[in-house]
């Protein structure tokens, strides 16, 4: 039995490069070292012999001499372990493993916008080829310490995060939910009604039919004109899915890079981390936490940290990652995670979901950690009242539906009982009623002030 390889791990600012052009990596001397396939395993395929940079692409010669292009994704001694971009269908043993040369660049410019792309920046659309440049973009991180801070709300259209949960420009958030409770239709909304310049999409994972139907239904036309989708479904293999979302990052960075304020969503940071998990399995690495390895949870930050304010006077970045709650479990590792490295967080209940109040949002379990900056003092005291009714319904919910609460016992409890239609009439939106951020307002105010 052989030991345990000790296996480097891909740099994680190389996983979303992309190129135009693919030519033989030459040494020193102008030889270009090819190697040998020897095994497959799983998702992973291992060569001797040839010479490659964790991060850079491989071509391997199949049966019927085409080509299977593969990522160097670790190596142990004189092995080199590559996961393909695409099917391995006809690879034999012995196959010829030639290194190639890979240009980060991934596509700018306006040529993005209503265009549908796949991880590897090209058009999945009937529209033709793109019509921008590729260029390549540093990968460094921003230091903190130059971003701008974060001192303006930004309007999303939706009445409960507008006025309940205000998100500052250049903020990122998650969005937890189950299945079936409304969190497709909620991103559509806020990328239709978002106060954005551009608005980027990365559907990760998503069934092939989701993909079609958010670009038909939940983005529409009118949106899709301002925005760009980076798709990478459940049936591609977990290399492109990582790479689906890193060029979403990519793509929305070169916006912020031209000063403009971008809306990223990202559907889901989850099936990311499943997608990286997949990887880090295949190549070797421990599972830990419910079989992820450590390196899809050291991942997370870097994908979230590369969004947010540029530099000052720069553009914004605004981004939604959306965190699945297997069985509605919100301490699963990825979502407890997420937590921790995000600025706030939406969960949809699937009890408010069921009462027929849509968006779902639990105002109790929801945060914006930069709501109190971005707002002023009497809003935040509106805030603190609104959830203090509605919090105080929701634990005396049963024993007032079974009328076995008396009035008078509390008078908070009283309050919220009088005030709660208008309450639930506060947080119903229809999908095709946006509310502006100054009408949101109004509403909170009239909720307390009228009546």
């Amino acid at each position: 039995m052989e030991p345990t390889p000790e296996i480097i791990l891909r740099n994680s600012r190389l996983s979303h490069a992309l190129a135009n052009a693919a030519e033989r990596v030459p040494l020193a001397n102008g030889v270009v070292v090819e190697g040998v396939l020897k095994r497959v395993v799983g998702l992973t395929l291992e060569a001797v012999g040839c010479q490659a940079q964790i991060g850079s692409r491989c071509r391997v010669v199949n049966a019927d001499g085409g080509m299977v292009e593969a990522e160097v994704v670790g190596f142990s001694g004189d092995r080199t372990f590559l996961m393909p971009t695409g099917e391995m269908t006809g690879l034999l043993p012995n196959a010829r493993v030639i290194p190639m040369a890979r240009v980060p660049r991934i596509p700018v410019g306006d040529g993005l916008l209503g265009r549908v792309l796949d991880g590897e920046g090209e058009p999945l659309d009937s529209l033709g080829r793109l019509n921008c440049e590729r260029r390549t973009i540093s990968n460094a991180p921003i230091n903190p310490l130059s971003r701008a801070p974060i001192t303006e709300p930004l309007d999303v259209g939706v009445r409960a995060i507008n006025a309940l949960l205000t998100v500052g420009r250049g903020q990122r958030l998650g969005l937890f939910a189950g299945t079936g409770v409304g969190k497709s239709t909620l991103l559509g909304m806020m990328t239709r009604y978002t106060k954005a310049d551009i608005i980027v999409v990365g559907l990760v994972g998503e069934r092939g039919r989701e993909v079609r139907d958010f670009i038909d239904h939940a983005l529409g036309p009118e949106a899709l004109a301002r925005a760009v989708v980076v798709a990478t479904p459940s049936d591609r293999s977990p290399l492109m899915r990582v790479r689906g979302a890193w060029l979403a990052t990519s793509i929305a960075e070169g916006f912020r890079d031209q000063g403009k304020h971008v809306l990223l969503l990202m559907d889901s940071l989850s099936r990311f981390a499943q997608a990286q998990r997949e990887i880090g399995l295949a190549v070797g690495e421990p599972p830990t936490t419910r079989g992820y390895p450590p390196s899809a949870f050291a991942q997370l930050p870097r994908l979230v940290e590369r969004t947010g304010n540029g530099l000052e006077g720069g553009g914004s970045i605004t981004a939604f990652y959306t965190v699945l709650a297997e069985g509605d479990d919100q301490n699963d590792p990825i979502a407890d995670a997420a937590r921790g490295i995000l600025d706030g967080h939406i969960v949809l209940s699937r009890a408010i979901a069921d009462a027929g109040i849509y968006p779902a949002i639990d105002i109790e379990a929801s945060i914006s950690r930069v709501a109190n900056d971005v707002t002023v003092i009497e809003h935040q005291k509106q805030v603190r009242q609104f959830k203090q009714l509605f919090s105080a319904y929701q634990r005396n919910r049963d024993l007032i539906n079974i009328g076995a609460y008396q009035r008078g016992a509390d008078a908070r409890i009283d309050a919220a009982i009088a005030l709660w239609p208008r309450v639930e009439a506060f947080l119903r939106q229809g999908v095709l009623e946006p509310a502006d951020y100054a009408a949101s307002r109004q509403a909170l105010n009239a909720l307390f002030t009228e009546g």
